[in-house]
This record gives structure tokens, sequence and C-alpha cells, in this order.
């Protein structure tokens, strides 16, 4: 695979500069950044910068596009990378999200879940997040705030998905920090309907973008959703 010191060195500065970023907002905001989980977003972005970065340590990454990902998953066999499907989900692509990825935050529909759990590999568990619309924002995915809780009960019941907490994309009108409190306290309410097993794993949040990863955190954040700030423009 060709190699380019230079990206390398680019991409090195980036996650420098976003783990600084991040341990000043959870010191500012009294969190712990080891509680912090940074999924570098490679949409569009060569497989050779995935390596770049997971040379560096970046184990999680982020994908919207299907066919994009499965290729450069498939490419990238050999890293033992966290794979996470965060892109709008039709449910002709139900099959291969749930054969090659670890993580889907983007179920939204029942019809969805249900479809990942059935054409899951035997033997193979998806962490799956409910997306919610908090803006109610008609441009955007994601289920209404009221039914959120409704549709991870009906979730829950699929064998083959684990379900591990919220995520949402705000509007670009929505004034980051209340929003993302919105979430968490959705979050916080659900949880406290679960049983005990179910309720251990309620721990994820994923919220929070290259402009706003400092509101999100102070919310609550557990996974933010970072592209621009670590591989640079698209």
């Amino acid at each position: 695979m060709p190699f380019s010191s230079d990206n390398y060195r680019s991409i090195e500065m980036r996650l420098e500069a976003l783990q600084q970023r991040i341990e000043l907002a959870c010191a500012r905001y009294g969190r712990n950044a080891a509680d912090i989980t940074l999924i570098g977003v490679s949409k569009t972005k060569p497989a050779e910068d995935i390596v770049s970065a997971y040379n560096l340590g970046l184990t999680q990454f982020g994908e919207n596009y299907l066919q994009e990902a499965v290729d450069k998953i498939q490419k990238l066999q050999s890293l033992t990378a966290q794979w996470h499907y965060i892109g709008a989900i039709q449910s002709n692509k139900t099959r291969d999200i749930a054969a090659h990825f670890d993580w889907v935050h983007t179920v939204d529909r029942i019809k969805i879940g249900s479809r990942l759990s059935a054409q899951c590999p035997q033997g193979k568990t998806v962490k799956v997040l409910v997306q919610v619309n908090i803006d109610s924002d008609p441009n955007k995915s994601g289920c209404p705030r009221s039914q959120a809780a409704a549709l991870v009960h009906e979730l829950l019941a699929q064998p083959n998905l684990e379900i591990r907490g919220l995520m949402t994309i705000l509007s670009k009108d929505s004034e980051p920090r209340a929003s993302y409190e919105s979430v968490a306290q959705l979050a916080y309410d659900i949880g406290r309907d679960l049983n005990a097993a179910q309720r251990e794993r309620w721990d994820t949040l994923s919220m929070g973008m290259t402009g706003d990863m400092d509101e999100a955190i102070a919310a609550g954040a557990t996974h933010i959703r970072i592209g621009t700030a670590l591989f640079g423009g698209r």
C-alpha cells in the first residue's frame, strides 16, 4: 500500500491536537478522558489514512457509505480495528452492515433492527445505538424523542443485538450543549426502566463532532465522531 510520510505526520499532529482537546474538555467539565472513545470518521478517505491513524494508536473507525466501507474493511482485515456504521440505513443494506460492522449507530426503527439481528452471521452480536432526532429536524434521520424508549425495548428482544445507548446528529440551528444534555437525560430516563443486565450494557452516548465535541463531552458523550479534525478536509 502506498505510504506518504507527510500525510502520516499530518494525521499524527491532528490526532495529538484532538487528544489534547479531549483532555482539556474533560478537565474543564469534570470528566475522565479515559471514558471518551474517539471514532475516526474515515468516509471518503483512503485505506492508507486509516492505517496511519491505526499505527498511531486509533482503533475505532466510522464509515457512512456502505460499499466504500466494505472495500476498505476487507482490505484492512489484518487490523484489529472496530468498525462503526454511522450512515443512514436502507433495508437492502442490513445484511452487509451486519456482516462487516461491530457497531451500528443509526438504528431508528424496528424493521432495521430486526433485519440486522436476523442477518447477523452465526455467533456474532452487533452493538447497536438508537439514533434519536432530538431537535425534530425534518432533514435528519432518527426516531422522535417520544418513541425512543419504546424502540429500545423492541430492540432488546432481538437476539443478535446488544443495545448500548443513544446516538444523535444535531440540527445545524441547534444549541449543542442544550440538545446534547437532552439526549443524555433521555438516556438516563430510559436506563431507569431497564433490568439490571440491560442497564449494565446501557453505557453509550454517541454525540459530538469536530465543531461541537467540547459541548458533547460536557453533556456526557462517551463516543465522539471526528472526521475533518483528524483526517483533514474532504
